[in-house]
């Protein structure tokens, strides 16, 4: 079972795997309503890795990047997401990137969802930092109809109905 960290803690959580010789991945994201899909990519991540440690958005940071949410409170995100086998560690955030998360944790590989590679997209804003340390950016595949959004239209279907 993971744990939930502050900052500190994650970077001296990071600080002890690297001297074991572990090497860390890193994701980021709201994850607002769990689901499948986030299970799905978060054992994806870890498969990668010795561990996994993930920058979870803050309420704050979450509502500015997605008006209405989040549904779910940041402490009980952070504590559905550290219960699962595949996550070592939650770090709670509130920027509206997760550029100063991986330059303070260093992780050996960033890992995105997908949908932040696609041919003329964005890259992440994280990915320049990753490398400039050493590590590498990994893109798993997108799993489509699996999302929150589209949980919730369900919803609102159902209630609508």
């Amino acid at each position: 079972m993971g744990q939930v960290l502050t900052l500190e803690a994650a970077q001296a959580w990071r600080e002890a795997q690297r001297a074991l010789g572990h090497t860390v991945a890193l994701t980021n994201g709201h994850f607002d309503l769990l689901h499948v899909g986030h299970v799905r990519y978060l054992q994806a991540a870890r498969a990668l890795a010795d561990a996994l440690v993930i920058g979870l958005n803050s309420d704050a940071s979450t509502a500015a990047r997605k008006p209405g949410r989040p549904i779910v409170a940041e402490d009980e995100r952070a504590e559905l997401l550290s219960a699962l086998g595949c996550v070592d560690a939650v770090v709670i955030f509130d920027a509206l990137t997760a550029e100063a998360l991986v330059a303070a944790l260093r992780p050996d590989i960033y890992v995105k969802g997908g949908d932040w590679n696609r041919p003329a997209g964005p890259r992440p804003p994280e990915a320049a930092i990753v490398e400039s340390c050493g590590g590498r950016v990994v893109f798993l595949p997108y799993v489509p109809d699996r999302s929150t959004t589209a949980i919730i239209a369900r919803i609102r279907a159902l209630r609508d109905e």
